[in-house]
């Protein structure tokens, strides 16, 4: 009896015990873990300010995340030598799992031994699909079902329906990141469009961390539809796309820590895909067999921030400086480069990311963003951008509305071609973060301007200043803001009136 009462006294002590300081930790790089200890809350606590009916109700209704799906991401063990970077790798994985609102992983001591303690709490992950977006008169609408977190085991299904001014469509969505092993992830999806349908498929065991030895994807995609192709806000053409393609991805680590790695990669494709008029019934094929090999290096290097993207929770953004070049031989040589660096500060940080491929198409992009928190509730965003493309094919060309990239009062296709740019300068201000334990609340004043055109016609860009009004969940799994967001609108790409309204999902740094 004595002994069950000092287990239970050993047990409440693991779990209410303080973390260590991540300095002093650090220090302890020499110990091994000897427990490992998962606590995951549900949607609401006891002492959040969503209305206890609200709160009983998500509760009960919710199936929490299984402890194995938690203990899977982990990269520490019981057994495993303490080490801070992969601590904090973990963390980092929970939250890229989609299910959580909240993610602390950290360490505990008791008598001596060292415990690694992961809290999590779960979101709501049942999202009935109700969308509605309006850009310059252009209006977008989805409807349908999303569940994030399938009985518990971070599986995402979807069926969606939604309506654009280019097509309808019906989209199947399934992603299960353990689906045969302990990290193997399955990735389908499928549409059926008005105008054709398109599936994709993915399956392996891709790098799930920093010192990972070795990767091994599979992937392929299958489509019949039609490629709208625009000018100066007018339908230029329409082709008919047809492709079938299957493909190997594999890597190994030369050299791998928790902190820094290099990588040889290879891959292997085999294509059939052709473009034709959409009045011809049989469309001739182009086959096409493709390898590619090459080398990748990187660096750790995160920043966790909140009220960026989202509301009330931590978000991870990526600064970790790499560089991946390779060669492309199909029925020429060709080339693929890409890379990032970036420089940090207190509240703060600077990125640039650079990439660039060429075989038939030649394609660059560079982009570079800064972020400054350093006024209280208040996030400053810089962001410019460019591009350019030759002899894309159909369909391949820029457009800003597409990717969600450019002037926000801006309609559908009012912006295409083979060149883009995009600045925009925002400030985004935080009224309220918890309003009834349900949503947060926040202002955005903004200036956009940017475009896309065609290599034999004048820049044609456009601007607008306005006001956002942002809101977004402070208890799903996601969350993502919404917009409203009202301006002047001024540039040659200008068309009907000066003054524009739009909502929107918010742009995503």
């Amino acid at each position: 009896m004595r002994r069950l009462g000092g287990l239970a006294v050993g047990v409440v002590t693991l779990l209410t015990a303080q973390p260590l300081n991540r300095l002093t930790a650090q220090t302890d790089g020499a110990q091994t873990v000897d427990t490992v200890i998962i606590i995951n809350r549900n949607i609401f606590d006891r002492d959040d300010a969503a209305p206890d009916w609200v709160a009983r109700l998500a509760n009960r209704l919710h199936m929490r995340t299984r402890q194995g799906v938690i203990r899977r991401r982990l990269l520490l063990n019981r057994g495993d030598p303490f080490d801070l970077a992969r601590m904090e790798e973990s963390e980092r994985a929970l939250r890229t799992l989609g299910v959580f609102r909240q993610v602390r992983v950290d360490t505990v001591r008791q008598d001596g031994k060292l415990a690694l303690r992961a809290v999590t709490a779960d979101g709501w992950s049942t999202q009935p699909q109700a969308s509605f977006t309006s850009v310059g008169g252009d209006n977008t609408w989805d409807l349908g079902l999303v569940e994030r977190n399938f009985l518990g085991t971070a599986t995402e299904l979807a069926l969606v329906y939604g309506r654009n001014p280019d097509r309808s469509r019906l989209d199947f969505k399934f992603i299960n990141p353990h689906f045969f092993s302990r990290r193997t992830l399955l990735n389908v999806r499928y549409s059926n469009l008005s105008d054709g349908h398109r599936g994709q498929w993915e399956f392996g065991l891709p790098f799930h961390e920093t010192a990972a030895p070795h990767s091994l994807e599979a992937y392929g995609e299958l489509a019949r539809e039609r490629v709208l192709r625009f000018r100066d806000d007018a339908l230029l053409d329409s082709t008919s796309h047809r492709l079938f393609r299957v493909g190997l991805m594999a890597g190994i680590a030369a050299a791998a820590t928790s902190h820094h790695y290099t990588r040889i990669w290879g891959g292997w494709e085999w294509r059939r895909e052709d473009f034709g008029a959409t009045d011809t019934s049989r469309v001739p094929y182009s086959v096409f067999t493709t390898g590619r090999a090459g080398v990748e290096l990187g660096a750790v290097r995160f920043r966790v921030l909140e009220h960026f993207n989202s509301y009330a929770r931590r978000e991870d953004v990526d600064l970790s400086p790499t560089l991946r070049a390779g060669v492309v031989l199909q029925s020429g040589v060709g080339y693929e480069i890409s890379g990032k660096t970036s420089a940090v500060w207190k509240r703060g940080f600077a990125v640039l990311r650079v990439a660039a491929n060429g075989l038939d198409t030649t394609r660059t992009q560079a982009e570079v963003t800064i972020v400054s928190q350093n006024i209280p509730r208040h996030t400053w965003i810089v962001h410019a951008e460019g591009g350019l493309v030759t002899n894309p094919k159909p369909g391949a060309e820029f457009d800003p509305w597409q990717v969600q990239r450019g002037p926000r009062l801006f309609g559908v296709h009012d912006f295409t071609g083979t060149r883009t740019t995009w600045f925009v300068l925002e400030d985004r201000i935080l009224v309220a973060d918890e309003i009834l334990g349900l949503m947060a609340f926040g202002l955005a004043p903004f200036l956009d301007y940017g475009g896309a055109w065609y290599g034999d016609e004048p820049a044609r860009q456009g601007g607008d200043v306005g006001l956002s009004l942002r809101f977004g969940p402070t208890r799903a799994v996601r969350g993502d803001a919404a917009e409203v967001a009202f301006g002047y609108r001024f540039g040659q790409g200008v068309n009907g009136k000066r003054w524009a309204f739009t909502l929107r999902k918010g742009f995503l740094f």
